[in-house]
């Protein structure tokens, strides 16, 4: 897809974590160290706003759990996430919006400016055919939610993290009345199997060859532990 010249008038809002070791990704840990989980947890999210600065969105929103790196928040308004459960968070970030919103999460370090392109042309019309835009995740959730006017009462009280999170966050739309477009489905990144298989569509990166470390690292440590008596 060729990204638009022109911005439109949509926020886009980073949900994202400091990446410190213990604290991100601790279902990657074991097998990788807090310190392996964390690294590839900063090169999704670092990967994730390197494509976010690509999109032709008139405002970027970092909304952060901690400090973020100060390459990271370039081109970036910083704000701190909301208390509560994850619904609550991002509510938050509805309410504070003023206008259309996209808010993607940072453990899709595959995405792209083509994953977005349905909505980015939708939205660049003079009459949007979809209120909202979806894109559902492998695991039963969604890896970005898009309201062209955003409300927090859209997602305020949907059951989080679990495999039927992206159902019941479409059924919550489309009872609204709204209509409700739907992305490519992503895979997030929540074990180290995940990283593996997200590392082999985007081969050449920096993200692709810390995974392919990473597993080597394993691959050599097992091979020596097999060979001790």
């Amino acid at each position: 897809m060729t990204v638009m010249s022109k911005s439109i008038d949509l926020t886009v809002a980073v949900i994202a974590k400091e990446c410190l070791p213990g604290r991100v990704k601790t279902r990657m840990s074991p097998p990788l160290s807090p310190e392996g989980a964390a690294a590839l947890a900063q090169l999704s999210l670092s990967r994730t706003l390197e494509t976010v600065r690509l999109l032709p969105a008139r405002n970027r929103v970092l909304v952060m759990d901690g400090t973020p790196k100060a390459a990271d928040a370039e081109g970036f308004t910083v704000v701190p996430q909301a208390t509560g459960g994850l619904d609550e968070r991002l509510a938050a970030i509805c309410d504070g919006a003023t206008g259309p919103l996209l808010i993607i999460g940072m453990d899709t370090p595959q995405f792209s400016a083509d994953h977005v392109g349905p909505l980015l042309h939708d939205w660049s019309t003079d009459a949007p055919g979809h209120d909202a835009w979806i894109g559902p995740a492998t695991d039963g959730g969604f890896w970005a939610l898009a309201l062209h006017r955003p409300d927090g009462a859209l997602i305020r009280g949907v059951p989080m993290s679990s495999d039927t999170t992206g159902a019941r966050q479409l059924a919550r739309l489309l009872a609204r009345g709204l209509n409700v477009g739907t992305l490519a489905e992503l895979a997030d990144m929540d074990h180290f199997s995940d990283a593996l298989n997200i590392a082999s569509v985007l081969p050449g990166t920096d993200f692709a060859h810390a995974v392919q470390d990473a597993a080597q690292r394993m691959h050599d440590a097992s091979l020596l532990s097999g060979a001790l008596p």
